[in-house]
């Protein structure tokens, strides 16, 4: 078995925490030859190179990065424990890093870690935004604990995580009071000409609603498409054209923005995924999300 020298880890801990071997020798009372050395020991133990120097700068690699964050755990921990037996109490919340998909419907994304928030323990959130093959890349390396998506992992991508499935929803259609009285009474045959405002191409409700038009023989009037569904809706409050959301938020999409129903789609959902390297969920807070989904939000039943 191999083990790993945890002052080895400290020294490097310690460098890349101060970014310079001079200012971390000085901390930890050593020589800068020891320091280097005791490193240098590290990246042999380990296999892997775990700084690059930039000028006179040290910068991480990518597994510099990915055992820094585990270094940084251990010794939390570590103290944490001491704290502990010293009857202390630690005071340290759940640290949580959070990919969000960059086409997720920000409501969405908040009602989804309102239960991690609300963990007694506390939790340190992280939200990171991102598109989501970047996102998937950042957690293969450890970087974050989860990523929310409007889809599941797609195959091919070289990194071996899980999607766990945390709900569906219906589609709505909204739109301002005036235009939406007037379709809602022909609904969804009032749809074909009427004016649009739709997520991009690259987004999984755009692909689905594109295949319901076709099957309902409407032709949407599309006067503009957005990745971002925030800025959508404020398009569609200020009366340009309909515009969809999933049905479970449509009741505060309606008073936020001082919209109406138009109409709900039959036989249209949009599904939310939580990815993680875990196939089955660990993280105390990511668990809180997938339970509170299905419980709350999403009604799913187990």
């Amino acid at each position: 078995m191999n083990w790993l020298n945890y002052h080895h880890l400290l020294y490097f801990h310690t460098v890349a925490r101060e970014g310079s071997v001079v200012r971390a020798a000085q901390l930890l009372h050593l020589t800068q030859p020891t320091v280097s050395g005791q490193i240098k020991t590290l990246e042999d133990a380990l296999g892997e190179r775990l700084f690059d120097r930039v000028g006179r700068r040290l910068v991480l690699t990518d597994v510099g990065r990915l055992v820094y964050r585990y270094a940084e755990e251990i010794f939390s921990l570590g103290r944490e424990l001491m704290d502990v037996l010293n009857d202390r109490p630690s005071g340290r919340p759940f640290r949580l890093v959070v990919g969000v998909a960059d086409v997720m419907p920000k409501l969405i994304v908040q009602l989804l870690l309102e239960p991690a928030l609300a963990l007694p323990e506390g939790v340190h959130l992280v939200c990171r935004e991102d598109k989501t093959d970047r996102l998937l890349a950042a957690l293969a390396l450890h970087e974050l604990d989860v990523v929310l998506s409007d889809s599941p992992m797609a195959p091919g991508l070289g990194v071996k995580a899980f999607s766990h499935l945390l709900g569906e929803s219906g589609v709505t259609f909204l739109a301002r009071k005036p235009l939406a009285g007037k379709l809602a009474r022909r609904f969804p045959a009032s749809l074909d000409q009427a004016p649009m405002l739709l997520p991009t191409e690259n987004t999984a409700l755009r692909r689905s609603l594109d295949a319901w038009f076709d099957a309902q023989g409407i032709t949407p009037r599309v006067g503009a498409e957005f990745e971002d569904s925030a800025l959508l809706k404020v398009f569609g409050e200020q009366g340009l054209g309909v515009f969809p959301v999933p049905s479970v938020v449509e009741a505060e999409v309606c008073r936020q923005h001082g919209v109406a129903v138009v109409g709900r789609a039959t036989g249209l959902v949009e599904r939310f995924y939580a990815i993680s390297l875990e196939k089955k969920l660990k993280h105390p807070a990511v668990v809180a999300i997938s339970d509170g989904a299905r419980r709350d939000l999403f009604g799913v039943r187990s």
